[in-house]
């Protein structure tokens, strides 16, 4: 794939923005909030994800590069992003950030953070190094969770900085825009200027631009449109467009610095781009800005809209080679099958590695396993999901993993990847290991014992 067909990679903090919209017609009687009736759950993405939705607005493919918990706000976050951007969740966090804003008739009263504290987990530097190898763009989205501060991924996009343009969308609290950056976008407060500062502001940009090492820098300026100066001297004041009493502004930058980045991948000039977003940002602030992205949550637990949306960490991966897992896989149930889809949209296929029936027996004993190899593994072989069956027979899959050579190895959350004896062996082979979540309540071995002694409604007979 070539840079200017390859899609636009949106990198940073993507949140899960949620209302809870309701009327209010008198006041608490024991404090000064609102007695809320009549509310309904909204979601909309936020942060990266916001802005990865509107780079796909401009036509152009995009993969999301973000951080995610385990969690079912991971997946009602994939299921929002719709067709045209594919995620790439990194399991890196317990929880997926989320704001949920309490608004009564159109007043927000309160907001509650979940999830906010900051990134846990480190990025593969291989995982980022892929994601962005097919490139047209980069932008980088920072919400100040510390994804950009991270040293692998700093240098993947220092990197792909000489190849492709970088648009850098900064944060307060963020990491610093690295050097060689095509274009950073901060708004007027960031850059430290009034929004009608007009020529300050484009000093401003000029002083920001050899601060930080960047080609251009362009301060947003609300109504007032932008201004763009770049370390060779160019730039210009490029007016806003007027917007009619703007009833929700937020979301406006992002829509800038998206715009941006999908002008310079389609090979526009800095101030060409410039003046394509300040066009975006008015028209997406007349749209309703981040309040016209909200869909009603379709209630507790059920995926927003579509089908079923990938667990957390996986949405539909591109590039991702060849996706390895293992185990016994006796008496095929739901909790293996969510495995599975999960390990698959890791990768581009997905290679099951079958314990033989004397390696089961030697690791769950003699009455195991219930149903033969031959059956299990046709039973395997028949989903979608899977694209190869392998059996082993040692009590490791070490032997078959170095034959296979798989750039990621899965395993289920009940295990800690620092503890599997695969992890040394797929790492010296250049791979990753990663575990997702277990749907909550499957055991084979108490699915087993149920059957073989009666059990029923779900409790294992003891």
């Amino acid at each position: 794939m070539s840079p200017a067909t390859g899609p636009v990679v949106v990198v940073g903090d993507a949140l899960l923005d949620v209302d809870l919209r309701g009327s209010s017609g008198r006041d608490c009687p024991d404090a000064p909030a609102p007695v809320l009736e009549g509310v309904s759950a909204w979601h909309r993405p936020g942060g990266a994800a916001l802005a990865a939705t509107r780079v796909r607005d401009h036509g152009r493919d995009v993969v999301l590069l973000t951080p995610v918990g385990r969690d079912a706000a991971a997946d009602d976050l994939a299921a929002l992003l719709g067709d045209g951007v594919t995620l790439l969740g990194l399991p890196l966090m317990e929880r997926t950030p989320t704001k949920t804003r309490v608004r009564a008739d159109g007043r927000t009263v309160a907001r509650i953070d979940e999830g906010c504290d900051g990134v846990e987990g480190v990025a593969s530097a291989r995982a980022v190094a892929r994601a962005l190898e097919e490139a047209s763009a980069v932008l980088v989205a920072d919400y100040g969770h510390g994804f950009t501060r991270q040293g692998a991924v700093r240098a993947a996009l220092a990197a792909c900085a000489e190849r492709v343009p970088l648009v850098w969308d900064p944060h307060p609290r963020g990491a610093e825009p690295l050097a060689g950056s095509r274009l950073v976008t901060p708004n007027a407060a960031e850059a430290g200027v009034a929004e009608a500062a007009g020529g300050d502001a484009l000093g401003r940009a000029a002083e920001l631009a050899r601060r930080w090492g960047a080609r251009a820098v362009a301060v947003t300026l609300g109504e007032h449109g932008a201004a763009w100066a770049g370390g060779d001297g160019s730039g210009a004041l490029v007016p806003g467009e007027p917007v009619r009493a703007p009833s929700d502004t937020c979301g406006a930058g992002d829509a800038f610095a998206a715009a941006c980045a999908a002008a310079l991948a389609a090979r526009a000039g800095t101030g060409d781009a410039v003046r394509e977003a300040v066009l975006a940002a008015s028209a997406f602030v007349t749209g309703g800005g981040a309040s016209s992205c909200a869909v009603p949550a379709a209630g507790p637990g059920a995926p927003l809209r579509g089908p079923t949306a990938p667990g957390p960490g996986t949405a539909h991966r591109r590039g991702g080679g060849v996706v390895a897992t293992g185990g016994c896989f006796d008496v095929l149930h739901a909790g293996h099958i969510d495995l599975l889809h999960r390990a698959r949209a890791l990768g581009d296929r997905l290679v099951v590695l079958l314990n033989s029936d004397s390696s089961v027996r030697r690791l769950k004993g003699a009455g195991r396993p219930v149903v033969g190899e031959r059956d299990r593994a046709r039973v395997l072989s028949a989903l979608d999901c899977v694209d190869e069956v392998v059996v082993f027979s040692e009590s490791t899959p070490l032997r078959a993993l170095e034959r296979l050579r798989p750039d990621t190895w899965v395993k289920g959350g009940d295990y800690e990847v620092e503890d599997l004896p695969e992890t040394p062996l797929v790492r010296s082979l250049g791979g990753e290991v990663v575990t997702v979540p277990l749907v909550p309540g499957h055991s084979t071995t108490e699915l087993i014992t149920r059957i073989r002694g009666g059990g029923r409604d779900g409790a294992a007979v003891r």
